[in-house]
């Protein structure tokens, strides 16, 4: 296992090479940030190459890769275009998407695994139709339809919650944006949860536990669950990264000031710095999850071993 872990984070380090290369590459092609700087007026030439010197634009795209890489190791992600350090706005940003992503989360993993399990249950029963037909209707809704639907109805119609988040973001007031946040996912890890447990339900492995007399709760989760959650570990460990980058539509709704209002600001207003550095965060955070489901693999079925 040891070795396995030494090979992986190896194989990460030209991942994360090529990852934000071309992350750094497309952001700045996009266009001139000193341009974007001074809106529809024209800069002064003198001033522009003075700012383009300052911010290390006037060299090669190469070298300022290289030279981006460097501050990086050293802690510093650069300063955005109004002078702010996007250090400064990560340890703002961060911590309040890590709790909507947390809520999420646990929403998604709690109730679509039990959804998944009592569909894959009474396969063509029902119960099962119901929620195949629910989940195709959860899929199908843009989130920013949902997003403003509950918002109305639980926040200005009925009054149960806040319609919009306190600058603190507190575990509270994320439960609604953290629903929303969730349902597209949670209708996936329901299906994909039913889809393995009907599969396994008739395994070998299964009907032997069964037959030695095991309590019907015992098999299903010590045995036929237990192996029927490795395509769902590995939903929900890519969906980590995709839900702390792609809040952007919840985190507006209801005016969270997380990655995804950041992002949406940056690119809003070319700010590449910000950008770049958001981003190469979210790139470690796919990374580090990909390898915690890799390792999760040998503890949910113990016929995995890695040499």
């Amino acid at each position: 296992m040891g070795r396995y872990v030494i090979r992986r984070l190896l194989q990460m380090i030209p991942v994360f090479i090529g990852s934000t290369f071309l992350i750094f590459f497309m952001v700045y092609a996009l266009g001139d940030p000193v341009a974007a700087l001074f809106g529809d007026k024209a800069p002064d030439p003198a001033t522009a190459a003075r700012i383009r010197k300052d911010l290390y634009l006037d060299q090669p795209l190469w070298k300022q890769y290289l030279h981006y890489m460097g501050q990086i190791f050293q802690g510093d992600f650069g300063t955005a275009f109004n002078g702010q350090s996007v250090t400064d706005l990560m340890a703002t940003a961060f911590p309040v998407t890590l709790r909507l992503t947390v809520v999420a989360i646990v929403i998604e993993i709690v109730v679509g695994i039990t959804l998944g399990v009592v569909s894959g249950l009474r396969r063509g029963k029902s119960v099962d139709t119901s929620l195949l037909v629910l989940t195709l209707i959860v899929i199908s809704v843009p989130t920013f339809v949902t997003g403003y639907l509950l918002q109305y109805l639980f926040g200005v119609e009925w009054g149960w919650v806040r319609p919009t988040v306190s600058p603190d973001a507190p575990f509270g007031e994320l439960i609604l944006p953290g629903i929303v946040l969730a349902l597209v996912s949670l209708a996936y890890v329901t299906r994909l949860s039913r889809t393995s447990i009907a599969e396994n339900v008739k395994a070998d492995y299964v009907r032997t536990a069964t037959a030695k007399g095991l309590p019907r709760r015992r098999v299903i989760t010590r045995h036929l669950l237990r192996n029927s959650l490795i395509p769902v570990v590995t939903f929900i460990g890519t969906d980590i990264g995709a839900l702390m980058g792609g809040a952007i539509v919840t985190e507006r709704i209801f005016n969270i000031h997380g990655v995804g209002y950041q992002l949406y600001q940056g690119i809003l207003r070319n700010n590449s710095p910000t950008v770049v550095g958001f981003v190469t965060i979210l790139v470690i955070v796919f990374l580090m999850a990909n390898l915690i489901v890799d390792l999760l693999y040998a503890v949910l079925d113990p016929r995995i071993r890695y040499a």
